[in-house]
């Protein structure tokens, strides 16, 4: 069988869909539970239904990532308002939503890699509606957010606000390091409550890490003792360079690399 999607799925016409994103590892999934507490959040603030109870979604996903085998990975999933006739108005009553549900493998030691070596960070704009907090499928400023950042040999983009304070990543929410202090966007309207920096906020209060939600610029980034992002796509990765310039000693810090190695044993994996 081929999978397809039809021509007048919202999805597709509008963007008029939210999705969710889990690592997998050794083949099982990790913070199930949460992403779709995240994914049910997202789609009543957009008033689509579940496509199916979250038990047979969790049977999906699963068959899904044994169906391609994937032992280390990511398994995607998205749900739009479904198919109809365009218009920009709410179809009819009773229309059904569409279910993608994709998975593929990842390196890890590959991103292990990267995270013993840090990443670089440019800043762009933040041009997005102030509804980031739904993980919507309308990702067009992240997507040339993210191409930018590709373009300038960096491997995130920070978007920044008029006040020339950090929001969060194209993909990823933006942390620096101030003594034993965390200090991280409040998950408001302005950002997405990422799943990852949740479990960070309980890895963190195990080591005795004091977390501040608050904003803060790029000027205060710069002067950091570390910085990293959080995903699930990268777990903590550290972040080196804002811009070209350096963040503390141009190397990833102690405090991004033991909330990595503490991560899988505080997450959530079934």
């Amino acid at each position: 069988m081929q999978a397809t999607v039809h021509v007048e799925d919202r999805g597709l016409q509008f963007a008029d869909g939210v999705y969710e994103v889990c690592e997998i590892r050794a083949g099982r999934l990790v913070d199930e539970r949460r992403h779709m507490e995240r994914l049910t959040r997202s789609l009543g603030e957009i008033s689509i239904p579940l496509p199916m109870s979250l038990k047979a979604l969790g049977i999906v996903l699963r068959e899904t990532v044994r169906k391609n085998r994937v032992h280390d990975g990511l398994v995607y999933m998205q749900v739009t308002r479904g198919v109809a006739k365009r218009d920009f108005a709410f179809p009819p009553s009773g229309t059904r939503p569409s279910l993608i549900v994709t998975a593929r493998a990842k390196n890890r030691q590959q991103a292990e890699d990267s995270a013993a070596k840090g990443i670089s960070v440019v800043t762009v704009k933040d041009n997005r509606w102030d509804r980031v907090d739904i993980k919507s499928t309308g990702l067009l400023p992240n997507v040339l957010a993210r191409q930018e950042a590709r373009k300038r040999g960096a491997g995130e983009a920070w978007f920044i606000d008029a006040e020339d304070c950090v929001t969060e990543g194209s993909s990823s929410n933006a942390w620096i390091v101030s003594g034993k202090t965390l200090i991280t966007r409040p998950a408001e309207h302005g950002i997405l409550r990422g799943i990852t920096r949740m479990v960070v906020f309980d890895i963190a209060r195990e080591l005795k890490l004091r977390i501040e939600e608050r904003s803060f610029t790029v000027a205060e980034a710069l002067a950091a003792k570390e910085a990293f992002i959080t995903a699930a796509t990268q777990i903590v990765m550290p972040v080196i360079t804002i811009d070209g310039r350096t963040v503390g000693n141009g190397k990833p810090g102690p405090v991004a690399q033991g909330l990595r190695a503490r991560f899988h044993d505080v997450a959530e994996i079934d």
